[in-house]
């Protein structure tokens, strides 16, 4: 019998690359679509639009489509989520009660426990994603300059550490000065403001958290990510080896190469 597989769809790509593999690895993909996904159809075997704030019409769907296990993959807004609090449903209310809050760690467990009760498994995103994973090396023709190191090195430090208190894991900096740190406005926007603030020449920085939850969020770089660091004059974009997604990488080096921005990925032991 045909496998299940409920994907829970936030905003961006990363859906339409989870469903296409899903298909090939033999799941039926019943997406829940809590932001427009124009790139499922034709991918997903059925996309069901979902609210935030009507958690118990998703839980019904699962039962309804006997779903056997769920997958995340896209972003959610944490700002929606905060504004969604007074409207939530029944159900989202209990949720949010279990979760005592929206902290991811607290949600995580939320959505697991209730899962779980319907006899349905959260995966690791990675089942999915691995081959879009970043090998360590170098990806660029240019590497970054002795000065850019020794900001990537400390910025990996500083992105990792700020991620085990549930904080983006996105830092800008320049000259060993930190100029901003991923709040819930996402990589882009980071890169965007952190850029303004430290001038031409800054490197960001992505990297992931200690005991980071697969299962919710694989960080994720990509052509958005490399147009806001044009835009503000960066000079490179580091990633950690192996935890962190490069989407459309031939495109994005290439377009990285164009604006003289170096990329590298490196393990969390070479800072």
């Amino acid at each position: 019998m045909e496998r299940a597989l409920g994907l829970m769809c936030g905003a961006g790509t990363l859906p339409a690359h989870v469903a296409s593999e899903a298909r090939r690895q033999g799941w039926r993909v019943v997406a829940f679509a809590f932001a427009p996904a124009p790139a499922l159809e034709g991918v997903a075997h059925r996309a069901i639009p979902s609210r935030l704030t009507d958690i118990g019409a998703v839980l019904e769907g699962l039962r309804r489509e006997q779903v056997s296990a769920v997958v995340f993959a896209g972003k959610l807004w944490k700002r929606e989520m905060l504004d969604g609090v007074a409207a939530a449903d029944v159900a989202g209310q209990e949720m949010l009660k279990t979760a005592g809050g929206l902290s991811d760690s607290g949600l995580a467990d939320a959505v697991v426990r209730t899962l779980a009760g319907l006899g349905i498994e959260v995966l690791d995103q990675r089942t999915f994603l691995a081959p879009l994973l970043v090998p360590p090396g170098l990806l660029t023709a240019r590497a970054p300059s002795e000065a850019e190191w020794r900001d990537i090195r400390l910025g990996l430090r500083v992105a990792r550490q700020c991620g085990g208190f549930g904080v983006g894991q996105t830092v800008v900096l320049r000259h060993g000065v930190v100029a901003a740190v991923e709040g819930i406005e996402g990589t882009t926007e980071t890169i965007r403001r952190g850029c303004a603030l430290a001038g031409p020449g800054a490197v960001a920085v992505k990297a992931v958290a200690p005991r980071h939850d697969y299962r919710f969020d694989v960080p994720a770089v990509g052509d958005e990510t490399v147009s806001a660091l044009a835009a503000g004059r960066a000079a490179a974009l580091a990633v950690e080896a192996g935890k962190v997604l490069l989407l459309d990488r031939e495109a994005v080096v290439a377009r990285a190469g164009r604006e003289g921005i170096a990329i590298v990925s490196l393990d969390a032991d070479a800072a």
